[in-house]
């Protein structure tokens, strides 16, 4: 589990393809602090969680399977990419619950200063275009993952929804990069899902 609150900036270093689609990921870890992560431990890269199976100074290597390459974004030699180790017991929840899963893969259609702000204070304006599929887990006021990033969405149309970013996350993460028309790994609030399981199980059992 995570909590969506990114503890460094990485970049995507080196691809090797394995076999079948899979591939040998090396990530350097920016600032992040590999000191206490053993092989085996997990590291969310962009929002999805991965395996450590190697580790040198200053960067790790992850295996990558095709399911998850054709399911998400964000693996190009040179990228970016948002970084945060699992959550341990006793660590402080300062976002929301992440699974690391990526439910789906969105497209920003806005990205620019809120309007009648201006500077490096300046907070900026994000509008994602989210799978159809994944709108009616979406909801104003409710927690959504971008890049692995715990977010509040502002508004919501239909598929599209915008969220407002401090300097700060700006400052902290890889979301500098974003343009219109970058891809990006979205990641549902939990309680949505199993709140519309729920839902979905009891309107079925009435009907028996």
């Amino acid at each position: 589990m995570f909590t969506g609150i990114i503890q460094a900036v990485g970049r995507i270093h080196q691809l090797t393809e394995t076999r079948g689609g899979d591939a040998r990921v090396v990530i350097h870890a920016g600032g992040l602090d590999l000191n206490d992560v053993a092989l085996g431990d997990s590291i969310a890269a962009n929002g999805v969680c991965l395996t450590v199976v190697d580790k040198g100074p200053g960067q790790y290597s992850v295996d990558v399977s095709a399911e998850t390459f054709a399911c998400t974004t964000g693996f190009a030699p040179g990228e970016r990419v948002n970084l945060e180790k699992a959550l341990r017991v006793g660590a402080p929840l300062g976002g929301h619950i992440v699974s690391g899963h990526v439910d789906g893969v969105g497209e920003v259609i806005h990205f620019a200063p809120v309007a009648g702000q201006g500077g490096a204070d300046a907070s900026w304006r994000l509008e994602i275009r989210a799978p159809s599929a994944l709108a009616r887990f979406i909801a104003v006021k409710g927690s959504i993952a971008v890049n692995g990033v715990s977010l509040t969405v502002n508004r919501v149309r239909d598929a599209d929804f915008s969220i407002n970013l401090i300097p700060h996350t700006l400052e902290n993460t890889m979301f500098k990069d974003f343009g219109v028309g970058t891809r990006v790994n979205l990641e549902v609030d939990m309680l949505a899902r199993y709140a519309e399981r729920l839902l979905a199980y009891s309107g079925n059992q009435d009907k028996d």
